[in-house]
């Protein structure tokens, strides 16, 4: 694949190239919940998690020792892939799967919507980043719009298998924004290969755990489950993982953003088409303020990116 954009880029612009390849992920990833919705139905989570990401590291460990025979990972290299494959992968899909095993494909791909505002506020709260009054004021209608989004009712149901896989969906959306921030910092000593394969690699080690505690719901699925795993594997995390490590360090933080709201509208129309789910008028409600919340935190970005 690498060998491929670089002859693209040969051909065409790099920020053209990310943008279409962006374009494609965030379509992949929003029919990923899908995929797990399915499948969870006869595989536990922790399992779906270990056995697709072990497939994807068979794909990716060969494709890099190809490319990059010499790469080696240092202590201070091993420490870093370790911390942002169990935040991007282990703790993301656990929670993930959990989440969409409790509530549905539809709730769960529309609070991804919140990711941004997540990164927004975890950068000020942790990494001490100045909020413009655009931000703060995004900031505090996704807040807002994540509420409605998550009690779907406007109440706190604790007790609603929705609601926790609501919350479930949200831990995994957290430990993804801090997946996002660390991985920026790794890219200038890098290639993007290497971060996709070194974390895939730590990410699914540490799920092995996790699936062995289901080991008494273990059984033979069907051939549709297994196909359903292998696209995960294959196209949601081998080949978008590279893409979206891609695209992040060529496009704008801001397009960046922008896009991820095609994964909650894709993820809602195919799970109405696919699995005949439906999102509550006020969850719709919610969702709304959330992708006004983005525009309106990027704003200041957005109108800079547009006199350039």
């Amino acid at each position: 694949m690498t060998k491929i954009l670089q002859n693209m880029q040969a051909k065409y612009s790099p920020t053209l190239i990310a943008n279409i390849l962006i374009f494609f992920t965030m379509i992949a990833w929003g029919t990923s919940f899908i995929s797990t919705k399915i499948v969870i139905a006869e595989v536990p989570p922790f399992t779906i998690a270990f056995i697709r990401l072990a497939i994807t590291s068979c794909i990716l460990w060969p494709i890099f020792r190809k490319y990059e025979p010499t790469t080696h990972l240092d202590k201070a290299g091993t420490r870093r892939f370790a911390i942002t494959g169990l935040l991007g992968i282990t703790i993301y899909f656990c929670f993930e799967n959990i989440g969409i095993k409790l509530t549905t494909a539809s709730n769960a791909s529309l609070i991804t919507s919140v990711t941004p505002i997540l990164s927004i506020t975890l950068n000020m709260l942790f990494f001490k980043a100045r909020l413009s009054l655009c931000e703060l004021l995004g900031v505090l209608l996704g807040i807002g719009g994540s509420y409605l989004t998550i009690t779907a009712n406007g109440a706190l149901d604790t007790a609603s298998d929705h609601f926790l896989g609501n919350i479930f969906v949200i831990g995994s959306m957290i430990s993804w924004s801090f997946y996002t921030i660390f991985s920026k910092k790794q890219q200038s000593n890098n290639s993007d290969l290497a971060i996709v394969t070194y974390q895939t690699l730590f990410g699914t080690l540490f799920l092995f755990p996790f699936a062995v505690t289901e080991y008494q719901q273990w059984h033979l699925f069907s051939f549709s489950a297994l196909l359903q795993i292998i696209y995960l594997a294959v196209v949601c995390s081998a080949a978008c993982y590279f893409l979206y490590i891609y695209a992040l360090k060529i496009l704008d933080v801001t397009l960046t953003t922008i896009y991820l709201n095609l994964v909650p509208i894709t993820g809602i129309i195919t799970g109405y088409l696919v699995l005949d789910e439906r999102i509550l008028p006020i969850q719709l409600l919610g969702g709304t303020m959330i992708l006004s919340a983005i525009l309106i935190a990027n704003l200041d970005k957005l109108l800079k990116f547009s006199r350039h």
